[in-house]
Parts: C-alpha cells; structure tokens; sequence
C-alpha cells in the first residue's frame, strides 16, 4: 500500500464545517467493549457512527444510545472488505459533514497456536486487525485535511507486549507500528493518534477460550497476575478511548495507554 499521504482523495469537497456535535465513528461497535466505548462518547456529547460487521448488533447499541437520549446511526461495515470501508465512511461523512474520531475496536482472534496456524486465519487477522485500520484512516483522512484536526484510537492489547497466539499478537503488535507512524504523518494536520492496549477483559469475544470453567480458570489467571488484584472491564477500556479523543488529550499523541491493573509491567522476583 502506498502511503496514505498519497491516496486519491475523493471526500469531501465543502470548504465551511457544519456545526453541530463531533462525530465518533466506532468499528466493532457492536461488540461488548465496542459497544461501551459508543455508549460513553454518546454521553460526552458526540454523534457515534456505530459500525459493526453484525448490522443487527450495531442497530442494538444505536438504539440503545438514542434511548438515553444520544445520538447515533447504525451501519454495517466489514473492515477486512477496503471497498466496504470507503463506502461506509462515504455515507457517514457525507451524512454528517464531517468525521471528528475514529475508534478501531473491531478484532479477531483465532485461537491457534504455531503447530495449526492455517494460513486463511492468520491473513484474516492480519486484514482485520492491521489493515483494516490502515485503509479506515486512509478513507476517513480527505475528511481529516479538511478539518485540520482529528483523533485515531486503536484498541491494541497488552500480548504487544509478552506474546499470545501468534497471529493476534503479531497483529496487535503491528497495530502499535501503525498507530505510531500515523502519529507521525497526521501530526502535521492536527490529528493525533495514539493505542489503548487492554488485558484480559471478559467480554462475548474472550468466550472463544473455552466453555465457562475453563474461562472462569483463565480469568482467576489474569486477575492474579495483576498488582491490582482485579480485572480490567469494558468501562475501563471506554473511560481510556474517550480520554484519548478528547479535547483533554490535544497534546497527546504516539502513546500506548495500557489499561491492564498493572499486567503490563515486568515481574520481578521480591
């Protein structure tokens, strides 16, 4: 892929922003700390672009936003699809006008270890995880320019860190790769780009571990390695993207925030 400084743009073409409420547009946001994270921007003020591969979860989460009296609009995007992603983000900054934050919490992991890597799955991942926000950005940055300002969120993982199944921390990994060089080339234009790297957070997408034991034994597992004593909730993973496309973090950018109870941090033997 060539730079995205180079990508053909073909956004916006209005020269006055409309006013109005920031736009949130949230992948993944279906899911349970996707889901969430929509939920918190929409009490910070903003209209959240839910999206989601599931269009019936992320109609889910937009009703239940409108509910509370937030604003917000459904639509289904695959972020492994590249045209999938420049016709939603098409239809969601045209809608709107304008495209403020970009929160990538849409993931996969395939529970494979080295011996059964198929190569299917790890391209997927790869796709989902790594290329999917690449080409995101990319679709969302004639909107970016034209602002002159904006923020990218990517949910990472603390297995950036210490390793997990292979093709999810690679990707998790990478993931932390791009969102530092996109620090790098949108800096100039005002936008900021930084990770939240969460530990175990149980959640539907932790249930592919295995059946509830085998889950409430992992769980134990991550809560103890933690000095918190505690394990990290989808709340906490939200409070951390809001933080980070917010105003408050206008000088923030290039950074991992690691929301792990201190499971990030090396053990040392006392």
């Amino acid at each position: 892929m060539t730079g995205i400084s180079d990508h053909r743009e073909t956004g916006p073409d209005a020269t006055d922003l409309p006013e109005g409420p920031r736009v949130a547009l949230v992948t993944g946001g279906g899911g349970d700390i996707g889901g969430v994270t929509c939920e918190r921007l929409a009490r910070d003020g903003w209209t959240v672009a839910v999206t989601d591969l599931d269009p019936d979860a992320a109609e889910r989460v937009a009703a239940r936003i409108a509910a509370s009296g937030g604003s917000a609009r459904a639509t289904r995007m695959d972020v492994a699809d590249p045209d999938d992603i420049r016709t939603a983000v098409d239809l969601i900054g045209r809608e709107y006008g304008r495209v403020d934050a970009v929160v990538c919490a849409a993931g996969i992991e395939p529970p494979q270890d080295l011996a059964a890597i198929e190569v299917s799955a790890w391209d997927l991942t790869l796709d989902v995880n790594v290329r999917g926000p690449a080409l995101l950005a990319q679709a969302v940055l004639p909107w970016w320019r034209r602002q002159r300002s904006g923020s990218l969120v990517t949910i990472t993982s603390r297995t950036w860190l210490g390793g997990a199944h292979p093709a999810y921390a690679a990707s998790k990994a990478g993931l932390v790769g791009l969102t530092r060089s996109l620090a790098l080339e949108l800096g100039p234009i005002g936008v900021t780009a930084n990770a939240v790297a969460p530990s175990f957070v149980r959640t539907r997408f932790s249930a592919q571990r295995g059946d509830e034991r085998l889950l409430d034994a992992y769980a134990e597992r991550a809560r103890a390695a933690t000095p918190l004593g505690v394990l990290v909730r989808p709340e906490d993973v939200a409070n951390a993207v809001a933080f980070l496309a917010s105003d408050q973090a206008a000088r923030i950018t290039g950074e991992v925030l690691h929301v792990c109870a201190g499971s990030q941090l090396p053990l040392f033997v006392r």
